[in-house]
């Protein structure tokens, strides 16, 4: 089947806003945030300068780093075409008004949270990079894509295709859900631990610590972040059990299977970062898994909610 203009928007626009999701992680890694020190200019100018020597007369050159300045000011480049793309997606939603009410509400949703969500980044600016702000615009950022998410399924909920049992349909949706809960969980206190990097990092240039003391001068927090991906990995596997015994077809085994893969990499990023010193690379990488995984498990859950046919090719209702 076709995607019409709607769902092609929407799905592209669900896509931009995990790769800005990622650009955001590399201006945290980065220490970009304050690249540019003033919002919504950069600088004072609509497009910043590239050397010391253009700056205007009110801004101090030690507040430069021509690196992490366009680090941030393609940061918010990329959130402008966001905008667009989630105006656009509300705009073409009006054709569901009546036929597909969820749509419509759900992409309204969406242009509200992205209004906010501008307006918070500039408070992020303003306030120096307030770590409980930024674990906000984090945490709205996953909102917004999953909302973004839930319209462009429901526009091609049609397009969901597999066979399964309802007492099978039932234990997967079950483990889905658990799975959804720990890693909405695990983002809440993966926040958590960051900001506490960021303190160890907060000092005078040259007196920061070696990467090496990071992770055992964090607090509990990181202690109860390790010991609760075992809650990830126990739902990960028994899912994947699931997926092996039970006659599981079509789109819904895929994405099980891409939900179990995503997990364990999940993990061993996350080992990476304990004994490998916290490299940047592996920040970003765990930053932009959990958004993945988040994303895949919702998908998970909203095709086991859709009308579906048996084993033995009857239909079964959607999970109520």
């Amino acid at each position: 089947m076709k995607l019409n203009a709607y769902q092609k928007t929407a799905i592209t626009t669900v896509f931009a806003t995990l790769f800005l999701i990622l650009v955001g992680g590399l201006v945290r890694a980065a220490g970009a945030g304050l690249g540019c020190p003033d919002w919504p200019k950069c600088f004072g100018t609509w497009i910043p300068p590239t050397s010391a020597a253009d700056l205007p007369s009110q801004f101090d050159e030690s507040q430069f780093n021509v690196t992490k300045t366009w680090i941030e000011y393609v940061n918010r480049l990329v959130g402008v075409i966001i905008g667009l793309l989630i105006i656009t997606t509300f705009v073409r939603s009006f054709k569901y008004r009546v036929s597909e009410p969820p749509v419509f509400y759900s992409s309204l949703g969406a242009f509200i949270l992205v209004l906010f969500q501008g307006w918070l980044g500039g408070q992020v600016v303003e306030t120096g990079l307030s770590e409980w702000l930024i674990t906000i615009h984090m945490v709205l950022a996953m909102v917004i894509v999953t909302v973004l998410l839930y319209a462009a399924f429901k526009s091609a909920s049609e397009l969901v295709q597999f066979k399964i049992d309802p007492v099978v349909r039932k234990q997967i949706w079950n483990i889905g859900l658990a799975l959804l809960i720990f890693s909405i969980i695990q983002m809440i206190l993966g926040t958590q631990v960051r900001e506490e990097i960021d303190v160890i990092k907060e000092v005078p240039e040259g007196l920061v610590p070696s990467r090496s003391t990071w992770i055992e001068s964090l607090s509990f927090v990181f202690e109860i972040h390790r010991t609760f991906s075992w809650l990830l990995v126990i739902s990960a596997v028994y899912l994947g059990f699931i997926l092996w015994k039970e006659e599981v077809e079509g789109q819904l085994k895929k994405i099980g299977i891409i939900n179990v893969v995503l997990v364990f990499f999940q993990i061993l990023v996350g080992i990476g970062l304990m004994y490998l010193d916290v490299p940047k690379v592996l920040q970003v990488l765990h930053l932009v898994g959990i958004a993945l995984m988040i994303c895949s498990q919702f998908l998970m859950l909203l095709m086991l909610n859709v009308k579906v046919s048996l084993a033995n090719h009857s239909e079964i209702p959607a999970l109520q």
